[in-house]
């Protein structure tokens, strides 16, 4: 492969170089190459890029050896990171049972109920910076204002994959998507806002956020209170028994009785599978919201490496 003379050509041989690999993975690397390259063109303005390039795959690396640093890089992050694998069980109700011991089930289950609160916050802040953005339009501050909406939704973009990468377990980009507008105006840099379809896209999952947070926690509360209440209902009937709590209504009628207790606990046993049954949803439902987060917040640049 020819040595890059231009940042631009840096930038496509480190994608090409990085074929296969993670998409958020891509767009860091990116991003960080683009970053650093600027900054040694900033450095001394009359070298050209061509000699600074030169320069620069003698220290910062060529974009295959870049390339190489960053999936070891990322093996290792990912094995630090990893949390401890659950004991492998071979039996059906060791597997089903076993879901308790996985931790993404439980980052899973947390995000499930946090969705609602950021559901409702990101499809807030983006119906009101479009409508805002689309009322100050006859203005004179009306594009400015909706570029710096813009600009925030990708920076929510960001702390949402923080957030997924966190308790989905699923990698996101931790870095923006890389600039890559050497040599444009200001208009054609707001021009490329608006025509990334990434910028689109992100604003699709935040408004996407409402309906599926809704639909998270009212699955996850029911199936959850659900299962909790068949589990405590030989608690209820001994306590009832004993006088200790009077039910007089809201619960069926033979839990007040002194016999029928096959019953209660039958109730008990169901609430138990209900129970873990609805850990294995979540943990179903966290796997999906994972790719629906990666398919709509990583940059499709990052997909074509």
């Amino acid at each position: 492969m020819n040595a890059p003379r231009t940042i631009a050509e840096y930038l496509k041989q480190l994608r090409a170089a990085l074929r296969g690999a993670d998409p958020a993975l891509i767009q860091d690397a990116l991003y960080d190459a683009e970053e650093h390259l600027r900054s040694e063109l900033a450095e001394d303005p009359t070298r050209s890029e061509a000699d600074m390039l030169a320069h620069v795959v003698g220290t910062y690396g060529a974009p295959e050896e870049v390339a190489d640093i960053y999936r070891d890089q990322e093996i290792k992050i990912q094995r630090a990171l990893r949390p401890p694998p659950a004991p492998r069980r071979r039996s059906a109700l060791g597997r089903f049972f076993g879901v308790a011991a996985d931790s993404r089930t439980w980052g899973a289950l947390f995000y499930m109920v946090l969705a609602l609160a950021t559901g409702i916050f990101y499809f807030t802040w983006a119906v009101t910076g479009i409508s805002l953005s689309l009322g100050l339009a006859v203005l004179i501050i009306g594009i400015p204002f909706m570029v710096l909406f813009l600009g925030t939704v990708r920076a929510l973009s960001l702390l949402e994959g923080r957030i997924v990468e966190t308790m989905l377990g699923v990698r996101m980009p931790r870095r923006p998507p890389h600039p890559g507008q050497a040599g444009m105006s200001i208009m054609q840099r707001v021009g490329a806002i608006f025509t990334d379809g990434h910028t689109w896209t992100t604003l699709f999952y935040m408004m996407l956020m409402l309906p599926l947070g809704i639909i998270y926690f009212v699955i996850t509360v029911t199936l959850i209170s659900l299962s909790l209440g068949f589990m405590s209902i030989p608690v209820l009937k001994g306590l009832n028994q004993a006088d200790i709590f009077i039910w007089d209504c809201g619960i069926p009628s033979w839990l007040c009785h002194e016999g029928n207790w096959a019953s209660a606990i039958v109730m008990c046993a169901i609430g138990v599978i209900l129970l873990f049954a609805t850990l294995h949803l979540v943990r179903g439902l966290g796997a999906l919201h994972g790719a629906i987060a990666k398919g709509l917040l990583v940059p499709s640049a990052g997909r074509e490496a």
